[in-house]
């Protein structure tokens, strides 16, 4: 298909959808079934790699806040590249030339971590594709590293069995550089569809209105149902992940149609496919709901997932990313699987496709952990109890800005292999610790455990524990159990 093809493609893309099985309404799209495998996974990869990761300063909205007079990115990007006219946002494009870039490595390194698996963004707000695209000239096959990094990235995954999923942030390209146009630089009219800047609408939207406006015309929305099932066809990722604003009014009928084209591609290939969204941009049911840089404080009937950043200030890479510890992730892995939910973790890469040293090594840390105690975590189920201790969890979108500080009294629960996990948030140097969910009880008829439990250990650890169970719960004792990471007991039950 080609750029002049667009007419054909949205012919398309409307026979897909009157064949079905799924049709673009939402009583239709809310018959979708969770692929089984993403239920049992729990554990992947977000990767925001793109042109922002060339001046690798602030965060991956450099795009946007470079062209805003009087922010820090706006002082940085003269003092550093000069005036917006003579050195704007597409003179990244040349300096992206990616010459570390390693798909092979990304997947060892990845798998290594314990996913099991990866969404690297195909484009993010800035409209720069990370793909073979047809439908613009901006895309890394024609323009920067000269490759096709999705493409590359989706055949070294699938050989290390990790499983290929992407994600668009394209609606907002809208006005997300709109305001270049209010001074002097290298955004300005005419504009047409195709360019790199293109509308760029300088009217800026109040981003919490879901009926703001300017609305984005006919023509920018068709491109953007066409640029997504470009990357749905060439790619046939198994989840598709859609960032925010495409809650906004203007974008429905379209995600509806994108959803259906979407899931009756995935019955065509005989892959199971899902969408994930936020802001209850999609009915309820007919996707998974995700919460960025937030969770729940409960463990949901539903499975959901959160996907947040190994550092709070950035989802690129920056030279100035306030990392995460190992710790802090891996407790944060463990509360959300306990709620019946998914972790999906970004790594930024460095412009030329490496990984800076903290990164690497914060992977590695998380994956040495799952290699120990994945069975407390991969195809698990909620147990009756998804915590119990004194820390109180935030809940909500961007409640990730500071660690919970965890006690020896802080557990998580997780189910499978006929056992029942308690997962120690933070193991005391004393060596005993107290299960009140596991107390022992008289009364069968009160939501109690009431099982026979037949051996208890410590995974990673080769002390066997001493234990006993009250009505105070289950006490364990060890004399040689240290850890600076949480520490799974595993309750096997008759």
């Amino acid at each position: 298909m080609k750029i002049t093809d667009k007419l054909q493609y949205l012919t398309q893309i409307n026979e897909v959808l009157s064949k079905g099985p799924y049709r673009d309404t939402w009583s239709s799209l809310t018959d979708f079934e969770m692929p089984l495998w993403y239920t049992k996974a729990k554990f992947g990869i977000f990767v925001h790699w793109g042109l922002y990761s060339v001046p690798a300063y602030a965060n991956e909205w450099y795009s946007r806040n470079m062209y805003i007079q009087g922010t820090p990115e706006y002082e940085h990007h003269i003092k550093t590249y000069g005036p917006h006219k003579d050195f704007g946002y597409k003179d990244f494009i040349p300096l992206f030339t990616a010459e570390k870039f390693d798909p092979d490595f990304w997947a060892e390194t990845f798998a290594a971590a314990g996913a099991q698996y990866v969404v690297p963004v195909a484009e993010h707000h800035d409209g720069f594709q990370m793909y073979q695209s047809d439908l613009s000239v901006y895309n890394s096959v024609q323009m920067g590293p000269k490759r096709d990094i999705l493409g590359e990235l989706k055949s070294s995954f699938e050989k290390k069995g990790l499983i290929f999923c992407t994600s668009t942030h394209r609606a907002e390209h809208h006005w997300f550089m709109g305001c270049g146009k209010d001074f002097e630089s290298d955004i300005k009219e005419p504009l047409h569809c195709g360019d790199f800047y293109w509308p760029s609408e300088q009217t800026q939207p109040d981003q919490q209105d879901l009926f703001a406006k300017p609305y984005p015309s006919q023509e920018f929305l068709e491109d953007w149902l066409c640029r997504t099932c470009e990357i749905i066809d060439r790619y046939q990722p198994q989840i598709l992940y859609f960032d925010w604003w495409i809650q906004h009014e203007a974008y429905k009928p379209y995600l509806r149609k994108i959803a259906a084209y979407y899931y009756n591609r995935g019955a065509q290939w005989g892959t199971p496919t899902a969408i994930c969204y936020k802001h209850d941009a999609m009915a309820f049911g007919s996707g998974i709901v995700d919460v960025e840089r937030g969770k729940f404080a409960d463990s949901k009937p539903y499975h959901w997932q959160t996907d947040t950043a190994i550092a709070r200030n950035s989802w690129c890479h920056t030279t100035s990313l306030d990392y995460k510890s190992a710790y802090e992730l891996i407790c944060y892995l463990i509360d959300v699987v306990s709620k019946n939910g998914n972790l999906l973790l970004n790594v930024g890469p460095k412009a030329d496709g490496s990984f800076a040293e903290e990164d690497a090594e914060i992977l590695k840390q998380i994956g040495s952990w799952l290699t120990v105690n994945g069975e407390a975590v991969y195809n698990t189920k909620p147990w009756r109890y998804a915590a119990e201790g004194p820390t109180v969890e935030t809940e909500g979108q961007f409640s990730d800005a500071s660690a919970p500080v965890y006690t020896a009294e802080d557990f998580r629960f997780t189910a499978g292999n006929g056992c029942i996990y308690a997962v120690c948030l933070r193991y005391p140097d004393t060596g005993s610790i107290r299960i009140r969910a596991l107390a022992k009880t008289r009364d069968a008829n009160k939501p109690n455990f009431h099982g026979i439990i037949r051996k208890v250990e410590l995974l990673g650890f080769p002390e066997t524990p001493a234990y006993t169970i009250d009505e105070e719960g289950l006490h364990i004792t060890t004399r040689n159990v240290h850890s600076d990471f949480p520490v799974v007991v595993k309750v096997t039950v008759e």
